[in-house]
């Protein structure tokens, strides 16, 4: 799964050492290419990710989440262009008021 399926949760896992839930978007595009677009597709997927924890349907799907704080973490082959950063920021703030945390990871193989 990929940033351009936007209706689709990527991963959920339990993470070991801290017992969060982390929800995980891959995200394999450059910043360079088409920004607007890229910026569009990442605030639906996040969106989607906020409907999928916020609707119950996480709890249903892994019902051991239950109780546990929630992380949405987003691993990009790419470091976030300067108005990628600015969206991020935002976007944090918002996520963070929901009571959810939201990371950016630079993958790196």
């Amino acid at each position: 799964m990929t940033i351009e399926q936007t209706n689709v949760v990527d991963i959920l896992a339990i993470d070991k050492a801290t017992g969060n839930v982390k929800l995980v978007i891959t995200d394999h595009r450059d910043w360079g290419v088409d920004s607007d677009e890229h910026l569009r597709l990442l605030q639906e997927k996040i969106n989607t990710y906020l409907r999928f924890i916020e609707s119950g349907e996480m709890l249903e799907a892994r019902p051991d989440t239950r109780g546990r704080d929630v992380v949405i973490g987003i691993v990009g082959q790419y470091p976030l262009s300067e108005e990628a950063q600015g969206f991020f920021n935002a976007a944090q703030d918002v996520v963070k008021k929901a009571g959810l945390g939201l990371e950016f990871e630079l993958y790196r193989p």
